[in-house]
């Protein structure tokens, strides 16, 4: 029998749901919201009941009534270790008081599949959410003890596309070394070694420059920049993480836009593309010295993995250190699911959350 798997994955201005049979995606609905809507609530917390209003409605308007588990989206939860996760009491708890690393409207996933798992008598779980920490000792020295060096990624992909590339390699997740690079939004390079993910650069803070943050940037230009009285608080961070990156250099984050640009002839796109290329190119170069140059794999994933020409600059520079596959897109819906029929098929054990 196939198993009958419901996903929430709230966004921002959406709550994305699917409905999967095994692997087969059967249904999927965007509920949108409007900035009106939103602008009622001040946190992620305070919109769950308007949110779980609108999932019931697409539960009731697709007529779905028996299924084996629900599954949410997991937010910036306490540092964890990979895997599925059974939604406890313990994990809602910490939603509901706010024992959360970041606000983000992903922190409710979970209490919104447990709400509906309990109205069906199903378990509900959470799968690699991005606050997992499987970082090294030595990977956690910053440079000055004030500061230590946090694991913040997108494990959810990481581990999906690593499980697939492993099983496309004849292996086992846990027998393989792989360099991941995830290309979004914000963009994660991250070390993994016999199925644990020892490094990775926190995306907000670190690393490669992306489609919309700064990345890593020269700490004394960044301290004077503080205290130049050109920004506040809140107008810096927002410098560093929402517009940083391409499009403080070419006023867009879109990396389809940006392509285009070049095909048209603007060198001053292709120029900063290249950089981004490059310092990408770079990480992964770095993180194939947490892994003593034994890999089986360089992956690139992500919706950036698309963008042909960012893919071919890379792959000029990194291809003499690895094989390197590419793996195009987001597969949230589909990695979610997978990580509950692990369980359900008995491949894994769920963790508990403490």
């Amino acid at each position: 029998m196939k198993k009958k798997i419901f996903i929430i994955n709230p966004g921002s201005t959406s709550t994305v749901c699917a409905y999967f049979e095994d692997e087969e995606e059967i249904k999927r609905d965007r509920i949108e919201y409007t900035p009106e809507q939103l602008s009622l609530y001040h946190n992620a917390i305070e919109q769950f009941e308007f949110r779980m209003g609108t999932i019931r409605e697409l539960i009731n308007k697709w007529g779905i009534k028996e299924i084996d588990a629900v599954v949410g989206r997991c937010g910036t939860l306490k540092p964890i270790e990979s895997g599925a996760y059974k939604v406890n009491d313990n994990m809602i708890n910490d939603i509901k008081d706010g024992r959360v690393q970041i606000e983000h409207i992903s922190n409710i996933g979970p209490l919104l599949a447990r709400t509906i798992a309990d109205e069906l008598n199903v378990p509900a779980f959470t799968v690699d959410g991005v606050s997992v920490d499987e970082m090294e000792p030595l990977a956690r020295v910053s440079g000055i003890p004030d500061i230590k060096r946090v694991s913040l990624q997108h494990t959810l992909n990481v581990r999906a596309m690593g499980i697939k590339a492993a099983r496309e390699l004849g292996k086992s997740f846990n027998e393989v070394n792989f360099v991941v690079a995830h290309l979004g939004g914000g963009i994660t390079i991250s070390a993994i070694k016999e199925g644990k993910i020892i490094d990775v650069n926190n995306a907000a803070e670190e690393g490669p420059f992306s489609p919309e943050r700064s990345g890593g940037l020269p700490v004394s230009g960044l301290i004077k920049l503080c205290f130049s009285g050109t920004y506040n608080k809140k107008g810096l961070l927002k410098r560093v993480v929402g517009k940083g990156g391409l499009i403080a250099y070419l006023g867009t984050n879109k990396l389809k836009e940006v392509e285009e640009r070049i095909n048209n002839g603007d060198e001053k796109a292709r120029f900063y593309l290249e950089a981004m290329a490059y310092q990408i190119a770079k990480e992964i170069g770095g993180m194939t010295t947490v892994l003593k140059g034994k890999m089986d794999a360089i992956l690139l994933i992500g919706s950036g993995a698309k963008c042909k020409i960012l893919v071919d600059t890379i792959k000029e520079r990194v291809s003499f250190l690895a094989n390197i596959i590419i793996f195009p897109g987001e597969n949230e819906m589909l990695a979610l699911t997978q990580g509950a029929l692990r369980v359900l098929k008995g491949e894994e054990q769920a963790k508990e959350y403490t």
